[in-house]
């Protein structure tokens, strides 16, 4: 097996936020003071990294813990909104049953997380939530540690360009998934070690079993 820990992304990678993200932006823009996000923003915003979009909108850095306090509560508020991607549950399961450890790290909190996972929740053996915006290298070392393996032996999954930059600066294997927030091109840019097209194909690079979709 060639990785015993797989740590996971939340929205855009094991749920389906984005469409409740696009009807929430601009809400969240006027309240705090950012530029509103035009339906033709959206592909281009796609395709820039989170730097680029934070300036693009621009979006006042130190504002970022209160925007992100304000969007967990409307995450949650709206959790019913949110679904699983098709064949997550499966994904998850099937690399459980291969005896890989299953981390999640994300910007959310651990109770809109597991609310989202649902019965897959229990499959995760670490949670390490409420990320910042640029601090998941900090949480995967810690996850890291707690799973007591080697970085050789781990593997991060995404959907955007900071998710490769976090899983790079603390030099562990890195999976990026076609169906999230950012282009797939914006990602194969960056030459990830797998780029995902469907959920099935992530046990198969994992756990070495035949791709499903």
């Amino acid at each position: 097996m060639p990785y015993s820990l797989a740590i996971f992304d939340l929205d855009g990678t094991l749920v389906d936020s984005f469409p409740w993200f696009l009807r929430t932006i601009n809400d969240v823009a006027d309240r705090f003071g950012f530029r509103r996000v035009r339906d033709e923003d959206v592909e281009s915003l796609r395709h820039a990294s989170t730097r680029e979009i934070l300036s693009r909108l621009e979006v006042p850095v130190w504002k970022l813990p209160a925007i992100a306090r304000y969007a967990r509560r409307l995450k949650g508020e709206a959790a019913a909104e949110i679904s699983l991607f098709a064949g997550t549950e499966a994904m998850l399961r099937t690399l459980a049953e291969c005896g890989v450890q299953l981390a999640l790290v994300t910007s959310d909190s651990e109770v809109n997380a597991r609310q989202k996972l649902g019965a897959s929740a229990a499959l995760f053996a670490h949670f390490d939530c409420a990320a910042s915006l640029f601090g998941k290298p900090a949480k995967f070392r810690r996850v890291i540690r707690r799973a007591g393996v080697n970085p050789e032996n781990v593997i991060a999954i995404g959907d955007e360009v900071r998710d490769i930059e976090a899983a790079r600066a603390v030099s562990i294997a890195c999976g990026a998934v076609s169906w999230g927030y950012a282009a797939p091109a914006a990602l194969q840019a960056l030459a990830p070690d797998y780029m995902f097209a469907q959920m099935g194909e992530i046990a198969a690079a994992i756990c070495r079993t035949p791709a499903s979709a």
